[in-house]
């Protein structure tokens, strides 16, 4: 079993950063694949970036050039920077770790931009 636990979410003005935590622990294993999603009130779960086991990192579009996702294997986490942030990004983040064919959530953790 592995778990996950997000944090460093708040509330920022917009223009403002804030970076979020995601540390596993549990049977982890080698470096996995982890992503970030986020879901804003009443929409669907929206996939925001990944970091694949080489390191290697995708992003919607929304958000490339203001966040970045990086890890620190030695930790068992993974982050996710945000920059510029936008009211738009406000929203419920979560982390979600690939092992094998099994999928692995945290429990979100919420984030409010202000204009």
């Amino acid at each position: 079993q592995v778990q996950l636990v997000e944090s460093g979410g708040g509330l920022v003005q917009a223009g403002g950063s804030l970076r979020l935590s995601c540390a596993a622990s549990g049977s982890i294993g080698s470096i996995n694949p982890m992503e970030w999603y986020r879901q804003a009130p009443g929409k669907q779960r929206e996939w925001v970036g990944i970091i694949t086991k080489g390191g290697g990192t995708n992003y919607i579009n929304s958000v490339k050039g203001r966040f970045t996702i990086s890890r620190d294997n030695a930790k068992n986490t993974v982050y996710l920077q945000m920059n510029s942030l936008k009211p738009e990004d406000t929203g419920v983040y979560y982390c979600k770790m690939i092992v094998g064919p099994s999928n692995y959530w945290g429990q979100g953790t919420q984030v409010t931009v202000s204009s």
